[in-house]
């Protein structure tokens, strides 16, 4: 064998070797389980008027994605792109608003709105570029105490709250379908405290959850106008099957265009599992080894 067959086998092997060992941190694919790419998510997305991208909060894989989608749609947009977020509360609009004036300093900011635990690293980049690029950040929750008392005390109990309160929540009544997969799922669930059947999930977990998607869904209506994108960063559970805040959101918006992007754990990624099939247009695997951003 002369040496230059010998060079070109070596090299051939050590390329092999290094693409065999290759562990890509994610995999994107279609909805229908066909191998997709990044580039497939941003063309897609700059045809869209709402962007539903379904976090796993704790990941920072999809938090560091929330953000390049995010950078790369602003390329695109520019002014006309809009955030929004399930991390803020409507009532904390105000706050936000004039944080991004400078009417406010960031410590105030910070140390008055209600932040998740993990804003620091997987949150904060989001508003920081969005504050510097002068776009609109939409608080778009319903603030927590009034998600509590729907768990509570079902529907019915927010009629005690009082007219400037409601202005907080998606207008009332709100429809609810029971029987909606979102909905309808949770019930199955269990609470996670032991056994038997005083540990399954009260009737009216669902109703605050629909209360919740509604209440999204009406911010992002408030929000948007002809020409704007919004991208809104959620949990995946909320827009999942484009069910959740995607039925709210059709009905304040008929006709409205949506594309959905969900992300899921396997042990293996080189192809989507059959589980994951039909829960949002683009999935996004990432590896069940996946380092955590808290516990």
């Amino acid at each position: 064998m002369n040496k230059k067959l010998s060079a070109i086998l070596i090299l051939f092997a050590i390329g092999f070797s290094v693409s065999a060992q290759d562990k890509p941190a994610y995999r994107v694919f279609t909805g229908t389980g066909k191998k997709s790419d990044y580039s497939d998510i941003i063309k897609e997305a700059g045809k869209t008027d709402v962007v539903f991208f379904g976090e796993l909060h704790d990941n920072p894989v999809a938090h560091w994605l929330e953000l390049e989608i995010t950078k790369d749609l602003f390329s695109e947009k520019g002014k006309n792109l809009i955030l929004a977020a399930e991390m803020f509360e409507t009532d904390n609009q105000l706050l936000i608003d004039e944080y991004f004036s400078d009417i406010i300093k960031e410590a105030s900011f910070e140390k008055e709105i209600r932040l998740w635990k993990n804003y620091q690293t997987d949150y904060k980049p989001l508003v920081s570029f969005a504050k510097e690029n002068g776009l609109r950040l939409v608080a778009s929750n319903i603030p927590r105490r009034y998600a509590s008392v729907v768990a509570a005390g079902g529907f019915e109990a927010l009629q005690k709250l009082s007219p400037e309160a409601l202005k907080y929540i998606a207008p009332l009544p709100i429809d609810y379908d029971p029987e909606l997969p979102c909905y309808k799922d949770m019930l199955s669930m269990d609470s996670g405290i032991g056994g038997g059947k005083e540990n399954k999930v009260s009737p009216n977990l669902p109703r605050a959850q629909a209360i919740k998607d509604a209440t999204m869904a009406r911010s992002i209506a408030n929000y948007r106008r002809e020409g704007q994108t919004v991208i809104h960063y959620n949990g995946s559970y909320h827009s999942d099957r484009h069910m959740g805040i995607i039925w709210y959101l059709e009905k304040y918006q008929p006709g409205v265009k949506v594309m959905t992007i969900t992300c899921v754990l396997q042990d293996d990624t080189d192809k989507m599992d059959d589980e994951s099939k039909a829960l949002a247009d683009f999935v996004i695997v990432i590896p069940s080894s996946m380092t955590r951003t808290y516990k």
